[in-house]
């Protein structure tokens, strides 16, 4: 047994946070305001933090002995799928580019707000199909293509040409943001746009705050990255300490056909598209979490990667794991309920509270072979499977 104290999450803090996260548009490339946003709250905790040139929030949780380098970190991101203006048209609407990888099929009908650079102007719109009305177009309305070269958005204002457009203050690269529209229900779904990862950015601050208000010690000196950029592909690609041994990464868990992941439970991600996570640290929070009465799944995504992906790819030294909360119908019209969430900020504070993995070998960055530790339990050759013959043997 771990034997970590089970912490307090406060529902209603999370359920707040995840309402007004959600209202902050925050396409890749556009995430100052939601940055400040998450910046206030961790003032509001305690949580001393700063800022990189990028836009990261690099924050400190404390714990471990005074002095001690940071050895282990948390990353979550706030910035979502979007989309730009790439060419205005003729006819006074917009073409639109996709910011992150998502279909236009989930886009057709959004309300959206666009973004000129006057920074104290916005103007709303929806996005359209090409063929958009059915008495003109009749049955071509459910023939015509999926794809950002079949939708445009009509903005809201009296505009029928590129000079109407211009006069506006638009340009090509200006930012379109999909509203969110979040709905959280009576039997506690929450169904709204960018989830992923709004919602695990405020799973991870109930976390701590359960910690904050609870006192308790975390015997690991622990970061919070708050990265802006994983839709494309950054994320975590700065900003962590190379002195940080084990990371967990937090994201959406894909529930679809031929997953075992669920829009109740907390997801250990085994392997994704980059390929498998730590094998100990996996097992050390799914470990964590059956001991807590946490409802935890094991799986695996093919589509995916996370933050942990730009950490490994920017040479970071460490141990990565993915915890995921369960989202049905991911970059489309998403949907989650509150017990992943809070479930997912449950399971946090367990690992917060945990030694790590590794303690005497992790808190450094290498060491003798006699040292490296293994598979606790390797079968011995003559009680493992028998072998088949070698070629040329």
């Amino acid at each position: 047994m771990l034997s970590v104290t089970p912490l307090t999450i406060d529902l209603t803090y999370l359920r707040q946070v995840l309402l007004e996260l959600l209202e902050i548009p925050s396409p890749t490339g556009r995430t100052d305001h939601v940055q400040q946003y998450v910046g206030e709250r961790l003032d509001q905790l305690g949580v001393p933090f700063m800022v990189t040139r990028r836009g990261a929030i690099v924050a400190e949780l404390g714990g471990g002995d005074e002095g001690a380098p940071p050895s282990r970190a948390v990353a979550v991101h706030t910035d979502t799928i979007g989309v730009m203006i790439r060419r205005l048209k003729s006819n006074g609407r917009l073409e639109l580019k996709e910011v992150g990888t998502h279909s236009a099929r989930f886009s057709e009908g959004a309300t959206v707000w666009i973004f000129p650079d006057a920074l104290d102007t916005v103007y709303t719109g929806q996005i359209l199909p090409l063929k958009a009305s059915g008495h003109r177009w009749n049955d071509e309305v459910d023939s015509q293509g999926v794809g950002w070269e079949q939708v445009e958005v009509r903005i809201d204002e009296q505009v029928s040409s590129i000079e109407d457009l211009r006069a506006l203050g638009l340009d090509v690269g200006d930012f379109v943001a999909q509203l969110a529209n979040p709905i959280i229900t009576s039997s506690g779904f929450v169904r709204s746009r960018h989830l992923d990862d709004k919602a695990g950015v405020a799973a991870t601050l109930a976390a701590v705050k359960a910690v904050k208000d609870a006192d308790a010690k975390l015997p690991v000196r622990t970061q919070l990255l708050v990265t802006c950029a994983e839709e494309i592909g950054h994320g975590a690609s700065h900003g962590l300490d190379p002195e940080v041994a084990e990371m967990v990464s937090i994201d959406a868990a894909i529930v679809a056909p031929g997953q075992q992941s669920t829009e109740t439970a907390v997801t250990v991600t085994m392997a994704d598209s980059m390929g498998p996570f730590d094998y100990h640290l996996t097992r050390r929070l799914h470990s964590l979490a059956v001991e807590a009465g946490i409802d935890v799944v094991r799986d695996t995504f093919a589509h995916y990667r996370s933050d942990a992906a730009a950490a490994l790819e920017a040479g970071a030294h460490l141990r990565v794991a993915l915890l995921g909360f369960g989202v049905d119908a991911s970059h489309g019209h998403e949907r989650t309920h509150l017990t992943s969430l809070t479930g997912l900020a449950g399971l946090l504070t367990s690992w917060l509270q945990s030694d790590l993995v590794f303690p005497a070998w992790d808190t450094k960055p290498a060491g003798p072979l006699s040292e490296f530790p293994s598979l606790a339990v390797q079968p011995a050759q003559e009680e493992g499977p028998q072998r088949g013959p070698i070629l040329g043997e």
